[in-house]
């Protein structure tokens, strides 16, 4: 089963580096890294490869960020962002991390780091796709056992 897993999560990896070089997303990615933060001063760190990219993203996401808050809150809140002269691993699918204070707070918006919680988020229902006759097996097991009796005569069904 875990092989299976893995090879689902091989397959997905080419789409999700090809989405990764999309400006609408990546300027998402910021955003919603931003609206965690809250801070003033947020730095961006991307790969070598997205700098180009996540530089053009800047202005947008800065301006959506100050949108969003406004329409939400009411409150007129701006950020500013720079970009990190440490990057990313070039092995990284993409995506972005955001830090504020030196570093001591950061969030992972990575295409990896994403994938991996939707992976592990979704690993009942993609099982249950693939492998339905286990499941099946195991309900028929069950109703096959029929009614179990209490100490105190009371009928319980599996």
């Amino acid at each position: 089963r875990q092989e299976v897993m893995n090879q689902i999560e091989a397959d997905v990896r080419p789409n999700l580096a090809k989405e990764s070089q999309n400006k609408a997303f990546i300027t998402k990615l910021i955003v919603q890294g931003m609206l965690m933060l809250l801070e003033a001063e947020v730095v961006v760190r991307c790969r070598q490869a997205d700098a180009k990219l996540v530089q053009g993203c800047s202005s947008a996401a800065q301006t959506e960020y100050t949108n969003l808050i406004k329409k939400e809150t009411g409150a007129s809140k701006t950020c500013t962002l720079s970009i990190d002269t440490v990057l990313l691993k070039e092995e990284c699918l993409g995506g972005v991390s955001l830090s504020c204070f030196g570093g001591k707070i950061s969030i992972d918006n990575t295409v990896d780091i994403r994938l991996r919680l939707v992976m592990e988020q979704a690993k009942p229902a993609i099982r249950a796709l693939l492998f339905p006759v286990v499941e099946a097996k195991v309900e028929a097991a069950a109703s096959a056992a029929g009614p179990v009796v209490g100490t105190v005569g009371r009928q319980w069904t599996n």
